[in-house]
């Protein structure tokens, strides 16, 4: 397995790859991996000839008050996992091969890319500037690394709506694949920040999963309205005495934007955040309104 750790290099890889009639695959992600990133890996493997695992902990999604330089950075161990699933090569680059300008959005030149209404809702509405920092840095690991598809979990469901209408809408000659979310025995969406649930808290945080499977009940039971759906999601999360709610939603599944009334041949993501402690788990599901609703 081949350790990348700058874009130039990055290059000359990929570069490689493609003159031998190999395509590539990647899969973004910030290390720390667990059985979620490794279900990427596979899907990976299969979509293509050979895989790219970039391992960056990106600054500019991150705002001031969260865990940036709390992020586990286990890359040595990280490497091993990889190795063992026969990854190809790894692109670790620092922040000043990503961001030789500054990772700064008052320092110039500096470049990014806006999703306009895409983070109005959900978790864009509570981290300003994170989606923003999200597709920028995703646009230049697709660009470093070249690959013919990228592969991303749907457990970050708002993150993989704008990744697939960043590629449509900048033409990017890349496929944007989304893998089911992996689970814990319990229900838990697969997370790095599960590691810091208390156990207190880690009890208590499969009401997450629970509130999403209340909310798909709802609607293929034919609850039309979304009103009555997050009241249902919430019921499990008021279960749990050491949660609290940032979010319940309802929206479309393609423009993100709440809706208040389900119609039959809808597609819509239902959505929940909720804080244990600090730790901030979120979890989702794309659900399509049955024609007997």
């Amino acid at each position: 397995m081949t350790t990348l750790t700058n874009v130039a290099a990055m290059h000359e890889w990929a570069d490689a790859q493609h003159q031998r009639g190999a395509t590539i695959a990647l899969v973004p992600t910030m290390g720390a991996l667990h059985s979620g990133h490794l279900a990427l890996v596979n899907e990976a493997k299969r979509q293509a000839d050979a895989v790219v695992t970039s391992i960056f902990v990106n600054p500019t999604q991150f705002a001031p008050d969260e865990d940036y330089d709390a992020y586990p950075r286990p890359l040595d161990t990280d490497r091993e996992i990889l190795a063992e699933r026969d990854v190809d090569a790894v692109f670790a680059p620092t922040v000043e091969a990503m961001y030789p300008f500054g990772a700064s959005t008052t320092e110039e030149p500096y470049v990014s890319v806006d999703v306009h209404t895409l983070n109005d809702h959900l978790c864009g509405a509570h981290r300003p500037g994170h989606f923003e920092g999200v597709v920028t840095v995703v646009t230049k690991l697709l660009n470093a690394c070249k690959p013919d598809v990228a592969v991303f979990g749907q457990k970050d469901a708002q993150q993989l709506v704008i990744l697939k209408h960043l590629a449509h809408s900048l033409l990017f000659d890349v496929e944007i694949v989304g893998v089911p979310t992996v689970r814990e025995d319990d229900g838990l969406a697969c997370s790095s920040r599960n590691a810091y649930l208390s156990d207190a808290e880690r009890a208590e945080a499969p009401q997450v999963y629970a509130a999403i499977q209340a909310g798909e009940q709802a609607i293929a039971s034919g609850e039309q309205h979304a009103e009555a759906v997050v009241r249902a999601m919430q019921k499990p999360l008021d279960q749990a005495e050491h949660a609290r709610v940032q979010y319940a939603s309802v929206v479309d599944a393609s423009s993100l934007q709440p809706v208040t009334h389900l119609h039959p041949g809808d597609d819509v993501l239902i959505a929940v955040a909720v804080f244990f402690g600090d730790t901030r788990l979120i979890d989702n599901a794309f659900v399509h309104v049955p024609s007997s609703a």
